[in-house]
């Protein structure tokens, strides 16, 4: 599993993310991105297999107000760390 994490406080609306990965997020009625399943906070994050266009559109964010953690990433920080 890889996880998808929006900082929604640090969010301007741009809508880049959601221009790149509709399937991933849409803007709330705040005018802030919103990650679609998610319960609508400050931080979100959801679960998903597969990371796909959730890179492409932290890529662009012009805040990078995404954090993207997928299971090889957590194997290795895991391992660095000693657990």
């Amino acid at each position: 599993m890889s996880k998808i994490k929006l900082e929604r406080e640090k969010c301007i609306g741009c809508g880049s993310c959601t221009a790149l990965c509709p399937k991933y997020f849409e803007i709330a009625d705040d005018g802030k991105s919103h990650i679609k399943g998610a319960v609508k906070q400050e931080v979100e994050e959801i679960e998903v297999e597969k990371i796909e266009c959730a890179e492409s559109a932290a890529d662009v964010c012009p805040l990078s107000v995404f954090i993207l953690k997928n299971k090889i990433m957590m194997i290795k920080l895991s391992a660095k760390l000693g657990n």
